[in-house]
């Protein structure tokens, strides 16, 4: 477990370490920081419209996929009758049915990862002790994105797994118990509660259970967000190899 935590510090580290012995090290620190902003910017679209694939390719379907216009939404809603120009959000999936699947609500939110999978994390140990700026900075953003998004995504994945465990504990009629406690903002569902915990689904007194579920919902969605890097680790290794930084040069 040790390992496992300490996994995405380490390679983080060694990147930088990479950056730090370039010929110009803060040369080399400035393009890292472009390429993280980039990076973002393409990174952005390409991961809400995987929520979509991964919502239609297990059953489910997709109504509304909002994405702010300096994302490319307004070009993207002239290519994608669902895609919506705008919204609150960079993007947020906001209209899409799992016909009632939890598995089908965790393929979508958990699609996106596949690139954190096969790009990101290879790409950070590529980066490993090696200046390889322009490398490294999408490496953050791609490879490091489980862990920005536990607020979000990986808090909605812990939440379904926490209210569907809950469901087979308590008798919640139709539906799933404490269902209102799924939701891709922690943040604003923490609003929510405080001010309104009815229009959450919850009676009188219900709200001390309804913050342990969401402590217990973000407890599993660390934990999923380091599982994910490890197993991104273990493609890397498959994919570019152990990433040696015995070569700090990388040539």
């Amino acid at each position: 477990m040790r390992a496992l935590f300490r996994q995405p510090f380490d390679d983080l580290r060694a990147c930088i370490d990479g950056v730090a012995r370039a010929p110009r090290p803060y040369v080399a620190l400035a393009a890292t920081g472009l390429a993280m902003v980039l990076a973002w910017f393409v990174y952005t679209p390409i991961h809400e419209l995987l929520h979509v694939l991964g919502c239609v390719a297990t059953g489910g379907t997709v109504s509304e996929l909002e994405i702010r216009p300096v994302y490319g939404g307004a070009l993207l809603a002239k290519v994608f009758p669902f895609v919506v120009s705008g919204g609150e959000y960079a993007g947020r999936l906001s209209g899409f049915d799992t016909r009632g699947s939890d598995l089908v609500y965790l393929a979508t939110d958990a699609t996106p990862y596949l690139l954190t999978l096969l790009i990101g994390v290879p790409a950070l140990r590529l980066c490993a002790g090696r200046s390889r700026p322009l490398l490294f900075g999408a490496g953050v953003v791609v490879g490091l994105a489980p862990f920005y998004s536990l607020p979000g995504d990986y808090y909605e994945m812990g939440s379904i797994l926490t209210t569907r465990a809950a469901s087979w504990l308590v008798p919640s009629g139709s539906g799933t118990a404490y269902g209102g406690l799924r939701s891709d903002d922690v943040f604003a569902l923490l609003g929510d509660l405080l001010a309104s915990p009815g229009e959450l689904g919850l009676a009188d007194g219900e709200t001390a259970i309804a913050l342990l579920v969401i402590g217990l919902s973000l407890v599993i969605a660390i934990l999923l967000a380091f599982l994910t890097y490890s197993v991104g680790r273990v493609v890397a290794v498959a994919l570019v190899g152990s990433g040696s930084t015995s070569n700090p040069s990388g040539k």
